[in-house]
């Protein structure tokens, strides 16, 4: 399965936070929209990172409770890790993987058209497994 047909399945919208917002704004946004990331919006409208419930926790950390008056753009991922919309399920879970991100930005023509995360990956590893297992019994079944 495809990038693409992940976002057909899933929907493409795109939660986005402003690299300006504070963390206890942009994580009531995150716990409003039961999500684990937003993509920073730069005043242009162009992706400029990825604010995570990661980030968060590792400002925390390192600030404590003040870490909520920071903002998105002091803890926000940079470096978009991005692939288009042909890559496989298992070309995603391989750039997730080897780069250490839970959500990776599809873009198409250099314009974002959705988010795929790790655990959209997963869910559709289960159901190809689950798949396998299925026509496994069946072939079985009719011998």
């Amino acid at each position: 399965m495809t990038a693409a047909r992940i976002l057909d399945h899933k929907g493409s919208e795109v939660f986005t936070v402003s690299p300006d917002d504070t963390l206890e704004a942009a994580t009531r946004f995150l716990r409003d929209r039961r999500v684990g990331a937003a993509v920073a919006l730069d005043a242009q409208g162009r992706p400029a990172g990825v604010f995570s419930e990661r980030d968060l926790v590792r400002a925390v950390a390192e600030h404590g409770a003040g870490a909520l008056s920071m903002t998105v753009s002091s803890v926000m991922t940079r470096g978009l890790i991005t692939a288009g919309p042909g890559a496989d399920v298992d070309e995603l879970m391989a750039l997730m993987t080897d780069r250490r991100v839970r959500h990776v930005i599809i873009l198409q023509d250099g314009e974002m058209t959705g988010v795929v995360s790790i655990g959209d990956v997963v869910k559709r590893k289960i159901a190809e497994a689950e798949a396998e297992a299925e026509n496994l019994k069946a072939y079985i079944e009719s011998a």
